[in-house]
């Protein structure tokens, strides 16, 4: 340990001891407990050995201190790291530097296996025969479901490899954090070779100059613009350097370049800079112009050292091993050789091996080129498998490291720097487009941003514009060589081709589940296929070779294949939604063949609204494939549940709901699809629908028998408690006919809300029960009217004649009858207000029988059998609807009808009600009274006015609600005061 850090370390004990001698000695320790017994002295006690944490928990807590508990507690800390609390959370400090210790392994740990005890799985069986039980009484349900076993475990989604670049494999093993490394100090030299300065040593010169120029404001600016750009450019380099140290590592201790070793760089490549020439920039070049200028005693740590000086001497072996001589293997072999090379070896023979090495890279690089290219030189083709590599690197710095799927704002600047490295690495425009275009790609794959896949189809294009436009650079290309294994064929390409084979491998992979990979972004589905529309499918010919093949419903391959797709995506959705339905059902306490079917239905939905427009435009028939591979599936479970199905309970009910629910919806799917699709014809019978009917009819009719008399006893009870007073100034029908047309209204929403399919047999017991329960109704109401011919009075006898033959017997006897008591009791109970609501109460029949009736006709339109699964809907539409109005005719239209009757013959009754029963002793007792003039009608028009206004005014009599104004009360009381002046005339002198 450094002088230093000891020292610092025995400070940090010092001032432990004296917080403890403080605590204890501070009065609040109350006993002191040693192994020997307690003691108020603290001489035999090594407070390095106490834990202060417990010593300050025992103060707080009653101050009772344990020494051997307290050494306890100062052991067991002591195997831990110490934490510091914040409010940005606990951290703690290593007791390793993670620089020395370096990076963890970069494979994946294997999988962690999981074993089932034998009595987990019982219990787990038993559970599951538990919840069937729950759900399926009796011989419900005899089938098993076979999708998802409710103790198999779910596997979880595959995430996507991304396949890399089939570039030859590295001979000395690089690291990634190697070529990120490599890469920075490849930008940096670029950068100050290109004419970069980020720290001008003539600042201070210009600083004075401009004392004595003050006058010229034009050189001033100049010299403020140009600190200006040297300021931003040392800003450039700070973020290159954040992202290539930090973005895109998949290590856990990401390498780190200190601000101590950054300086030290920069120096060596900018004093590199101004004696290389730009046809000398080669990695070569720069690797032992770091490895002259660069020493051990630059490092803060050894193991640092060594990992930049091996990494140094790999490069070197990489690019410079193509060489014959032999030489190069030996004195790559002393570098790396940390004792011989800055031990054993002087500075002058470490000086000869760079200079050796020097010349030889001099010599590779003045070697001919082989295509012409411009700037070319023999590093392009020897050591294009590292140079792609470190290419990569850089184009992953633009990324932020935070935000993987966003560009960094500064990306226009440090784009520019980057391709000024293309002469180095032999990069041409087209080769940037193609890895520009793979890098974009990766970070999609990786983040899913929809933005990215909508910029690598932008550079795709580019990409594939730019063929055969220079012959040159195309053959340089196809030099650069990688190799490819697909479904175990193996094939050669160039870097280009690679790049497009590779998406087009990982669009192939995407879209065999685009159910699960696009389902949370719908909206880079569409990218995804242009992409692969553009790059083509791969496929595998019988010779074994590889090739892509575009996209066109005319290809016989690549129809095949998006059916694949569409197949292969529709089953792993049911897998997925299988393998969850058994937690849901009991969650949910629903049937599992329930929510299966709920879950299906969610799939045809997004297929129908998200995937199949997409794809249509290469596969007309992706919606049907769909559709039918749903069907299908279903159907397989559903079919032996239908076989053991003996007796209808709530569970089953909803698995036959929403198995019907599913089957009509997925008809309809593909009818529409298949009438969209002219140039293949599909039959609707290619469904093979589900058994529901034959299971579910027996059923409704049952319930709809039950429902009779039931219906039939609450109509009937809400009668006899009717007390005929209105609800309200504004409802004046009475409340018993409401409550029957809500019982009503439940039954035929109950009715209906079976989801079930319905046949005109349902429809037709459905209304047979409405009609039954308002015909009830009515009967009884019209029971309680009394013949107006008791209302008459008595015929008088005439005295003015004096034949002995009585005239009464020559004419003919009055319709009038005596009235008997329970007669009596009647027409006490039918008062004129009363009368007024049960006028209200039948047009309330006639008004919601009407809306009654158009309810059901618009659920029976949804649930209409001829919609569901018939392809010959037209033809049958007129012959039900004709069935439809038939049946509506010998029921509801009864209903309005007799309802009709009801109005008019309490009309009748309440007129002869109000004349010759409630003005009774106004009309007849004083019918004789007075003069002749008394006895005229203009005398009873008050009195008729009177009852008209009481009949507008007061509530219970209000006729006019129906009738439209209080005129026809009075029209209809005229009336019946005429019927009275006749009948006098008859009888009367």
């Amino acid at each position: 340990m450094e002088p230093a850090a000891e020292a610092l370390l025995e400070r940090y004990r010092r001032d432990r001891r004296k917080l403890l001698e403080f605590l204890l000695s501070s009065g609040l320790i109350k006993e002191l407990r040693t192994p020997s017994g307690s003691t108020n002295s603290l001489s035999g006690v090594d407070l390095d050995s106490l834990s202060a944490d417990y010593v300050l928990q025992c103060l707080q807590s009653g101050g009772v201190i344990d020494v051997a508990e307290a050494s306890k507690k100062y052991t067991e800390e002591s195997a831990y790291p110490v934490m510091i609390d914040s409010r940005r959370g606990s951290s703690f400090y290593l007791v390793a530097d993670p620089d020395l210790v370096g990076s963890p392994p970069t494979r994946t740990p294997p999988p962690k296996s999981f074993r089932q005890t034998p009595d987990v799985s019982r219990a787990s069986r038993r559970s599951s025969a538990s919840h069937t039980d729950a759900t399926t009484s009796g011989n419900e349900c005899s089938s098993t479901f076979k999708i998802a076993e409710p103790d198999a475990p779910v596997s979880p989604s595959r995430v996507l490899d991304i396949p890399q670049l089939g570039l030859p494999s590295l001979r000395t093993g690089l690291s990634d954090d190697d070529l990120r490394e490599a890469a920075y100090e490849l930008l940096l030299a670029s950068m100050f070779l290109s004419g970069i300065e980020t720290h001008p040593v003539d600042d201070r010169k210009r600083e004075k100059s401009s004392k004595f120029l003050s006058g010229l404001k034009n050189k001033r600016d100049k010299m403020q613009t140009q600190s200006q750009s040297f300021s931003r450019h040392a800003t450039v380099m700070d973020i290159a350097r954040t992202q290539m140290q930090a973005s895109h590592n998949t290590s856990s201790f990401p390498f780190t370049i200190s601000e101590t070793m950054d300086a030290c760089v920069r120096r060596n490549l900018r004093q590199l800079s101004v004696r290389m020439a730009r046809r000398e920039m080669d990695l070569p070049h720069i690797v032992l112009g770091l490895l002259n200028g660069i020493f051990k005693s630059d490092f803060t740590h050894e193991k640092s050292y060594r990992q930049w000086k091996n990494r140094q001497a790999n490069i070197l072996e990489e690019l410079l091993c193509t060489s014959k001589d032999p030489t190069i293997k030996s004195h790559i072999a002393k570098i790396k050789d940390t004792e011989e090379w800055d031990i054993v070896m002087s500075p002058s023979e470490r000086v000869a091996v760079l200079a050796s090495l020097r010349q030889v890279a001099l010599r590779l690089s003045s070697s001919a080129v082989q295509f012409g290219v411009q700037g070319e030189t023999f590093y392009w083709t020897a050591g294009y498998h590292l140079n792609i590599r470190i290419y990569q690197k850089l184009l992953l710095g633009l990324f932020d490291v935070l935000e993987e799927g966003q560009l960094i704002e500064e990306v226009d600047e440090l784009l520019p720097f980057i391709k000024s490295t293309w002469s180095t690495l032999g990069i041409t425009q087209r080769i940037h487009n193609a890895l520009y275009c793979w890098t974009l790609f990766q970070q999609f794959v990786s983040t899913g941003n929809a933005l990215l896949l909508e910029n690598v189809v932008v550079e795709l294009q580019k990409v594939i514009s730019a063929e055969g436009e220079n012959e040159l650079e195309l053959q340089y290309i196809n030099s650069l060589a990688c190799s490819r294994r697909h479904n175990g064929s193996k094939m050669k390409l160039n870097l280009v081709l690679d790049v497009v084979f590779s998406i087009s491998i990982c669009c192939d992979s995407k879209l065999k589940d685009y159910h699960l990979n696009f389902s949370q972004q719908p909206s880079s589905f569409r990218f995804m296929v242009n992409l692969l529309s553009m790059v083509g499918v791969p496929t595998c010919k019988d010779s074994g070779e590889l090739k892509l093949i575009k996209l066109s419903a005319s290809n016989d391959y690549a129809a095949r294949k998006l059916k694949s797709y569409v197949k292969g995506s529709t089953e792993a959705a049911c897998r997925r939604v299988a393998s969850k339905i058994y937690v849901e059902s009991k969650s949910e306490k629903r049937h599992p063949l329930a929510l299966l079917a709920d879950g299906l239905k969610s799939i045809a939905e997004k297929e129908s609204k998200v995937f199949s427009p997409v794809l249509s435009q290469w596969c007309p028939e992706a919606l049907m494939i769909s559709v039918s591979s749903l069907h299908q599936l279903f159907g397989e479970q559903l079919k032996p549940f239908l076989v053991g199905v003996s007796s209808i309970s709530e569970n089953i009910r909803s698995v036959l709901a929403a198995a019907n629910q599913l089957d009509y919806y997925l008809t309809q799917l593909y009818k529409s699809a298949s009438k969209a699709n002219t140039s293949i014809r599909f039959s609707i019978q290619d469904l093979e629908h589900y058994q529901i009917a034959e299971v579910s009819k027996p059923f409704i009719i049952d319930w709809v028998i039950s429902q009779h008399d039931h219906i039939l006893e609450w109509t009937g009870r809400a009668f006899d408690l009717e007390d005929w007073e209105p609800l309200s100034l504004q409802k004046r029908q009475a409340a018993s006919i409401v409550e029957v047309f809500r019982i009503i209204e439940e039954a035929v929403d109950q009715f209906f809300g079976f989801n079930l399919p319905l046949d005109i047999t349902h429809l037709q017991a459905l209304l047979s029960i409405i009609f039954h329960s308002l015909d009830s109704y009515l009967q009884k109401l019209l029971s309680q009217l009394v013949p107006k011919n008791h209302l008459y009075p008595p015929i008088p006898p005439l005295t003015r004649y004096t034949e002995s033959v009585m005239p009464v017997i020559k004419k003919k006897l009055s319709e009038c009858t005596l009235v008997d008591d329970n007669l009596g009791c009647n027409l006490n109970g039918l008062t004129t207000p009363k009368l007024c609501v049960r006028l209200n109460t039948l047009q309330y029949i006639q008004k919601q029988t009407g809306v009654l009736e158009d309810g059901i006709r618009k659920s029976w339109a949804a649930v209409s059998p001829s919609k569901s699964h018939d392809e010959e809907e037209p033809l049958e539409e007129n012959g039900s609807n004709e069935a439809l109005d038939a049946l509506f005719s010998t029921t509801l239209k009864i209903i309005c009808d007799t309802a009709t009757d009801g109005i008019k013959k309490f009309c009748e009754f309440s007129g002869a009600r109000v004349i010759f029963w409630d003005l009774r002793e106004r009309f007849l007792f004083g019918l004789y009274h007075g003069d002749v003039g008394s006895s005229r009608l203009e005398s009873f028009l008050p009195q008729i006015d009177n009852v008209r206004l009481s009949t507008a005014v007061d509530p219970p009599l209000c006729l006019s609600c129906f009738f439209g104004t209080s005129n026809a009360i009075l029209s209809l009381l005229l009336a019946e005061l005429v019927l009275f002046f006749r009948f006098l005339m008859r009888y009367a002198d």
